[in-house]
């Protein structure tokens, strides 16, 4: 079975790092175009970033732009998000997904999620 596991949630102070990972299995990693997303509660799940099957592009949401960076690894089936200067607002379960089509940024266009993990940041 395809699996999504997320790691590197936890509570961080406003304005310091972290960095999530996504370890995948189950799928042709480097034919899937990868995706983050994050759900605050009470609200949808929101499209964060997402970055090409081949490394070469990468698409970020407005609010996260020079702020959090995608990136994969294809040889290690885990794709990243590196979040700097965290925000209060920022607080959310992030979700990785897999999906066919690079750029999307609709949840229904993945095909594969993970079970996500926590980031809080305190103000």
């Amino acid at each position: 079975q395809v699996q999504l596991v997320e790691s590197g949630g936890g509570l961080v102070q406003a304005g310091g790092s972290r960095r999530l990972s996504c370890a995948a299995s189950g799928l042709p990693f480097s034919n899937y175009a990868m995706g983050w997303f994050r759900q605050a509660p009470g609200k949808g799940r929101e499209f964060v970033a997402a970055v090409r099957w081949n490394c070469d592009s990468t698409y970020n949401l407005d609010s996260v732009q020079g702020r959090f960076a995608i990136s994969r690894d294809n040889a290690k089936k885990t794709v990243f998000l590196q979040m700097n200067s965290l925000k209060p607002e920022d607080t959310a379960v992030y979700y990785c997904a897999a999906g066919t089509k690079y750029g999307a940024t609709m949840s229904y266009e993945y095909a594969y999620w993970g079970q996500g993990t926590q980031v809080t940041v305190s103000s």
